[in-house]
């Protein structure tokens, strides 16, 4: 693929990124193995002997059964982190209770009702540990404190027992990898090379080029760019930091660090939090040699060396060890995220049930879709068959092997879906949303849903964007490698005009193709505050008060209040949707089985469990334009429409038997977007 700009590549590589391709051999889409990471228990029946039957016709909630089993000789154990749903709170942009322009723990107990009738059963905390901020929370200097920013203690604690009031439960974020540069531990650490705390995190003497000039221990590139290793004057060595100077990392292979760790999560559990979700916890083992990572990048000082800490040595033990001493006695959940080269049968390797490591894992085949390898900035075009062959490895690979997914689409770290893999114009973005939603949930697997998904809400506007914009370090590390590495070749500049009308005397390089990038996949178009009216700063603050980060300007149309009353809001949509997942087991654990996987416009599939089955029809394509799509003849049948992101399923109305009929005559004639939930019934 011919990228745009070269100069982007050569500025800035993600080395979190994993280095496969991907495949574009036609269908099928995915050839199956069944990979034996240990022994399986042989499968029991369930008590009735035979599956628990469903009426999906007539939405029967849940059966009472520990097991379910929706193929013959596979036996699914039942679990309440598997059927829920859950809502990460981006904290700093969810409500601004205090009139500061930054979202706290009032402001989301405000909220707590909104959730639950959303049909939310946990909610996702970003950290809100105490912190200097340098990357939004995820550098912490006390674990066992709340950042005043957000609140105190008392508030966290009035925030647990409204959730919980309200039957919901409370997950954490866990960052672990690193700490802040600001935090105790590593304040002793780097004062003197025999403190005690010395070990727990990376110290490394320079090396000596042959100029005689001092060098980092190795060619590690951060993955926030630049080199991973920081000089500290103090003590003449260098600490590593995988992410930005502000976060050096723990060296997890001393055990007072894993103590420390596990005293963390300890606290938390014993005041009654409900889990984790644990940042880049598959990078929290080091290759112990710290060596140079291959040159890949040719003329780059700074080299991805995701092979010496992604899945590293010791990852395992260390989470065995986890489970055993903290995780195994209490009756939580746990996901973890999983950067870089995670496949299925790498992620097995975490959460098969016999591994008691974790639940559930966040991988990134999905997210990755729409960049080159290693090249989270340059976008490249993805199909709907590279989609169905990602979803059907996934889907396959873990329910065969005893193993659990996470469903996602957004959340804190990636762009707005519905601007990313659907259209976000005012004329289709509500077809698009819903229809976003309903993959999604008729996939296998645990729910996320981050905050404003729920209303379609999307990237920042392209147009007239500046890099004042922005927050995310991430980001701004980018823009800023990029413009010196520009401004030293002295390439692409261009003159600005002067407020006369002359040319301006100070030249400067063309930045739009960075901006174009960023306007794509900045973690900040995730961060904008949330919608709640269409007032002015959309409810989340005082029409006064300056936001921390800009308001998307779309929200006097795009927010709660407009889009509640609304029966064809995406708001009413998604609350459809996860009410009837609630009470049907099939959309939970029901094997999936694509139809039509070579067909690069219709996303179409089966859900089957026991003698239930219902099928979901999707036309991936906006336009003016309708799809007809062929019926496969063994699924052809009478059957009744649930949901549809055009045609509602309720009632007895035309429109509603006319798509009816369609599926049995085995021609669907689908609109721009255009998604279909529909069950089969008997004669």
């Amino acid at each position: 693929m011919r990228v745009s700009n070269p100069l982007i590549r050569q500025s800035y590589r993600h080395p979190m990124r994993t280095l496969m391709t991907t495949s574009t051999k036609p269908t099928p889409l995915f050839q199956p193995t069944l990979m034996q990471v240990s022994p399986r228990t042989p499968p029991v029946p369930n008590r009735a002997g035979t599956p628990p039957r469903l009426d999906c016709c007539t939405r029967t909630p849940f059966a009472t059964d520990s097991r379910v089993s929706c193929v013959d000789n596979e036996i699914t154990e039942r679990n309440w982190w598997k059927e829920v749903t859950v809502y990460e709170v981006y904290v700093k942009s969810f409500k601004d209770s205090n009139a500061d322009g930054r979202g706290d723990l009032k402001g989301i107990i405000e909220k707590l009702d909104y959730l639950k009738a959303l049909g939310v059963d946990v909610i996702w905390l970003t950290p809100v540990y105490q912190s200097p901020m340098h990357d939004e929370g995820y550098d912490i200097s006390d674990y066992k404190a709340i950042n005043p920013e957000f609140g105190t203690m008392e508030d966290w604690d009035n925030l647990l027992a409204g959730i919980h009031k309200r039957g919901m439960k409370l997950i954490m974020d866990l960052v672990v990898n690193h700490t802040s540069h600001e935090h105790p531990w590593f304040v002793e650490s780097r004062a003197s090379k025999d403190n005690p705390k010395r070990s727990w995190y990376f110290w490394r003497p320079p090396k000596i080029g042959a100029d005689g000039k001092m060098m980092e221990p190795n060619n590690w590139e951060s993955v926030f760019g630049g080199s991973a290793w920081t000089y500290d004057p103090v003590t003449g060595e260098y600490y590593l930091h995988l992410f930005s100077p502000f976060q050096p990392d723990l060296n997890w292979d001393n055990p007072e660090v894993r103590n420390a760790v596990h005293d963390i999560m300890t606290f938390w559990l014993d005041k009654g939090i409900d889990g984790f979700r644990m940042d880049v916890i598959n990078m929290i083992s080091k290759d112990p040699g710290l060596p140079d990572a291959p040159i890949v990048n040719e003329g780059e000082p700074w080299q991805p060396g995701s092979q010496f800490f992604i899945n590293g040595p010791n990852v395992h033990r260390y989470l065995r060890e986890m489970n055993e001493r903290v995780l195994s006695r209490y009756d939580i959940m746990t996901v973890g995220e999983m950067p870089g080269a995670v496949d299925p049968q790498e992620a097995l390797k975490y959460v098969a049930s016999d591994r008691k490591e974790l639940n559930m894992v966040f991988h990134f085949e999905i997210m990755d879709i729409d960049s080159l390898p290693g090249e989270k900035w340059i976008h490249k075009p993805w199909t709907l068959t590279e989609l169905k062959r990602i979803v059907a490895k996934w889907q396959f690979t873990l329910r065969r092997n005893d193993g659990w997914n996470s469903l996602y689409l957004e959340n804190h770290d990636q762009p707005r879906s519905v601007s990313r893999f659907a259209s976000d114009t005012s004329t289709e973005r509500t077809h698009a949303a819903k229809m976003l939603a309903t993959f999604m949930c008729l996939l296998r697997g645990t729910m996320f849903l981050y905050q404003g998904q729920e209303l379609g809400m999307k990237n920042l506007p392209p147009e007239n964007l500046e890099i004042g914009v922005f927050r995310d370090i991430e980001t701004l590390r980018f823009w800023e490698s990029v413009l010196q590495k520009r401004r030293a070749d002295n390439k692409v500049k261009i003159h600005r005009i002067g407020p006369l009308g002359g040319i301006d005397p100070v030249d400067e390089v063309d930045m739009s193709d960075v901006l174009s990038s960023l306007a794509k996949k900045s973690r900040d178009n995730a961060r904008t505050p949330m919608h709640w009216s269409p007032s002015p700063n959309a409810g989340f603050t005082l029409p006064s008060v300056d936001p921390w980060i800009p308001v998307n300007p779309d929200y006097t149309d795009c927010n709660v209040e407009t889009q509640s009353p609304d029966p064809s809001s995406v708001l009413t949509y998604w609350k459809k949707l996860l009410a009837y997942r609630k009470q049907n087991i099939l959309m939970i654990y029901g094997n999936l089985r694509l139809l039509d996987e070579g067909n690069e416009e219709v996303y179409a599939a089966e859900r089957t469990c026991g003698r239930n089955s219902m099928f979901v029809v999707i036309h991936w394509r906006g336009g003016s334009g309708v799809k007809e799509w062929e019926v496969p003849e063994d699924v052809r049948g009478r059957v009744k429409l649930i949901i549809g992101n055009y045609v509602d399923g309720e009632g007895e109305d035309e429109d509603r038997r006319k798509v009816e009929g369609e599926w049995e005559n085995g021609k669907v004639v689908l609109r721009s977007w255009e998604a279909r939930l529909y069950v089969p019934c008997s004669a």
